[in-house]
């Protein structure tokens, strides 16, 4: 038979405290010839343990001659259960990693409730950001270059004496401004924050 010490904490089976009668079964136990060498030297380590496995002793008294042992229940009567709590798994790598950037996660969300009411609000609303806004400006920019080519093209016939060569580069040359103009309001109307599309600021309100 294998010894085990019964001091240790992840030996199976049930353990319990050895009173003085378990300690005194044991020890003449250990000096009794009719057992075997493996349940002598085992009765022998137990008696001198704090604690020992129910198993182990039960086998001793088992084994034990009927006239040398004493009743199952006075020699574990006032002995207590001993329990163990189980050692506790350690994390991986990839756990801890992931859990400290929760708790980043969950630390920056808490930081930005906490100053919402102090630090302005961003505008995360991309301009021309839906179809209303495209259609809308892809007909002002039109409206724009066919308004800078007929400004160009009258310019030019009443300037030149009604030459078609001229008109029509006076068109294009109103047609180029208008569209260099559209380009110039959009740098602006991008760059400034305040300056929004109506359907954006609608937006916003409704949000509100």
């Amino acid at each position: 038979m294998k010894k085990m010490s019964s001091d240790d904490p992840n030996q199976p089976g049930l353990v319990i405290t050895v009173t003085e009668s378990i300690r005194s079964f044991l020890l003449s136990a250990s000096n009794d010839h009719r057992l075997s060498k493996e349940l002598r030297e085992l009765a022998l380590t137990l008696s001198s343990a704090a604690n020992a496995p129910y198993k182990q002793i039960r086998s001793i008294w088992m084994e034990s001659a009927f006239d040398s042992r004493p009743g199952l229940i006075p020699l574990f009567s006032g002995s207590n259960f001993v329990f163990t709590s189980p050692k506790p798994r350690e994390k991986s790598e990839e756990l801890k990693e992931r859990l400290r950037k929760l708790k980043e996660l969950a630390e920056r969300k808490e930081y930005q409730e906490l100053v919402k009411d102090i630090t302005p609000k961003k505008d995360l609303t991309e301009p021309f950001s839906t179809y209303k806004d495209q259609i809308g400006f892809g007909l002002h920019v039109a409206l724009t270059m066919f308004t800078g080519y007929l400004v160009g093209y009258f310019a030019f016939r009443a300037l030149f004496n009604h030459s078609p060569i001229m008109n029509s580069a006076g068109g294009i040359l109103g047609l180029v401004f208008g569209m260099l103009l559209e380009t110039f309001l959009f740098i602006i109307r991008t760059s400034e924050p305040n300056l929004k599309s109506p359907s954006s600021t609608s937006r916003l309100k409704k949000n509100q």
